[in-house]
């Protein structure tokens, strides 16, 4: 079985970048938060995650409000707990599945946003902090989800600090400029594939 890699980092620390210069070098990629989304689209998943909720949080096609959910439980950290406790189960047996598929590499990465949050460091063999300056951290998350500071330092303040995930990480790939963190990557994936 191939080793796998954890690659975490705060909201807007660029875990999405890093991913895809893995996928270019040939590495299998699964993202976590992206597998979810599609899990969350199941009805039965549907109406679970509605069951915990005293609101309605569906839209009128029966999909979930995402935008309303996020604003519940990133004020609400029991609801937060509640909705990862059905979603994670879930997400995991599918990246068995997943990890059986590519089961002839030499390792793979997984992306998780949460791996300290969550205690589950001991699910890989070694784990890399995507880190970038706050500030450039809530730009970006400003721009790409179009929400305001605001929204942005709650959800940092539901994460981790970076101080406290760099003991907690193998490796730190600094993303401040596209150029040094492929130079970082290529030094990486070079040293991945020697474990």
């Amino acid at each position: 079985m191939p080793k796998i890699i954890g690659l975490t980092g705060g909201i807007g620390s660029g875990k999405s970048t890093v991913a895809n210069l893995f996928k270019e070098l040939g590495v299998p990629v699964y993202i976590a938060d992206a597998e979810a989304r599609k899990i969350m689209d199941y009805p039965e998943v549907v109406s679970e995650i509605q069951s915990i909720f005293d609101e309605n949080v569906t839209t009128p096609d029966n999909k979930l409000d995402r935008k309303k959910i996020a604003s519940i439980v990133f004020n609400h950290p029991e609801k937060l707990r509640q909705l990862n406790a059905i979603v994670h189960p879930k997400v995991k047996e599918d990246f068995i599945a997943w990890l059986e598929r590519h089961k002839n590499h030499k390792y793979i990465i997984k992306e998780v946003a949460i791996i300290f949050e969550t205690n589950s460091e001991k699910d890989f063999d070694k784990i890399i902090l995507v880190t970038a300056p706050e500030q450039k951290r809530i730009q970006r998350v400003m721009k790409r989800d179009n929400i305001s500071e605001k929204e942005v330092l709650d959800r940092i303040k539901n994460q981790l600090s970076d101080a406290d995930k760099i003991s907690k990480s193998d490796f730190i790939i600094n993303n401040t400029s596209m150029n040094f963190t492929k130079k970082q990557i290529k030094k990486l994936h070079l040293l991945l594939n020697l474990l």
